[in-house]
């Protein structure tokens, strides 16, 4: 059985490609389009499969979006169940413009999701759950779905016996409530959870630790982007430095560091080890083009380099 069982609730059809510019009012021819499953929880599973460890994916699904995923998933390995909906899976779209290398993101809405699909997905959750060592809840909450939506989640892996590891923002971040083992939130989702902004390491580390104090995690890996992550627990407050290198593309980033930490952990690795292992995943999916992730390859590799080991 997965030891990881992911939940997306607002999952998209990644379409990644590049034209030589981004003009108004003309038509811009673009390359071959690259099509990958996309959603903060599919990712974290496709890559925690990709780094040797299974995963099963968890999401609503509709339209030809929605079985696209499906096909995709099945092509890399991925297990997953999929909620039959009657609205239509997102899709996204990443484009770079060759002359200039910016990328460009457009992220369209999600569809409306009723009350009775949203416990569908509790339920295959519950299931999917039963013999899994984490339940990961990744990315924003579609129509329909209320701003209190994890607290469910939280109380199910509670029922259940499970680390519940959430990756979210904003409304849905805030009423989360407490049963979270492990929180990822960047920077500027630590000042919206504390109420301040924070300048300096002092104040990301004390924030961090105001995280654990109010119950809302046991765990909480601060990602601070360019300069690596806070790793904050009861025990010890440690600072862990990033792993430089040109960026490709930055989408998935976050979801291949959040399955690097909990692949680790899997492994036996500490929790500090295992937020390293995180940061050599999401700095080995900056290297890759377009919505592709993380290489088991790369990830060893600078995990080895960043620890100084053979």
């Amino acid at each position: 059985m997965a030891k990881i069982v992911t939940l997306t609730m607002n999952p998209a059809l990644d379409i990644a490609t590049s034209t030589d510019q981004i003009v108004p009012d003309r038509k811009l021819r673009c390359d071959t389009p690259r099509y990958d499953p996309g959603g903060g929880g599919i990712n974290v599973a496709r890559a925690a499969h990709a780094l040797g460890v299974d995963a099963l994916a968890v999401f609503p699904a509709g339209g030809a979006a929605g079985n696209l995923i499906g096909h995709l998933l099945r092509r890399e390995g991925v297990e997953y169940k999929a909620i039959p909906i009657t609205g239509f899976t997102r899709e996204s779209l990443n484009v770079i413009e060759r002359e200039h290398g910016a990328q460009y993101r457009f992220i369209l809405p999600g569809p409306e999701i009723g009350s009775i699909d949203q416990q569908l997905c509790l339920d295959e959750l519950a299931a999917a759950a039963a013999d899994a060592t984490y339940i990961v809840a990744s990315g924003s909450l579609p129509l329909g779905v209320p701003e209190d939506f994890y607290s469910r989640v939280a109380e199910l892996a509670r029922r259940q016996g499970k680390r519940l590891v959430l990756d979210t923002s904003g409304p849905a971040l805030k009423r989360a409530g407490p049963g979270v083992y492990l929180l990822k939130p960047s920077l500027i989702e630590l000042e919206g959870l504390v109420g301040r902004p924070i300048r300096g390491e002092r104040a990301e580390e004390q924030a961090a630790r105001e995280l654990i104090e109010q119950d809302r995690c046991e765990v909480a890996v601060v990602s601070l982007g360019a300069r690596g992550a806070v790793v904050a627990s009861k025990d010890a407050i440690e600072r862990l430095p990033s792993i430089p290198v040109t960026v490709k593309s930055a989408v998935g980033a976050g979801d291949s560091m959040l399955a690097g930490v909990l692949v680790g952990l899997t492994r036996g690795l500490s929790l500090r080890e295992a937020a390293g292992f995180g940061i050599a995943a999401g700095t080995a999916a900056l290297l890759a083009a377009g919505t592709q992730l993380c290489r088991l390859d790369d990830v060893e590799r600078f995990y080895r380099e960043s620890h100084g080991t053979a």
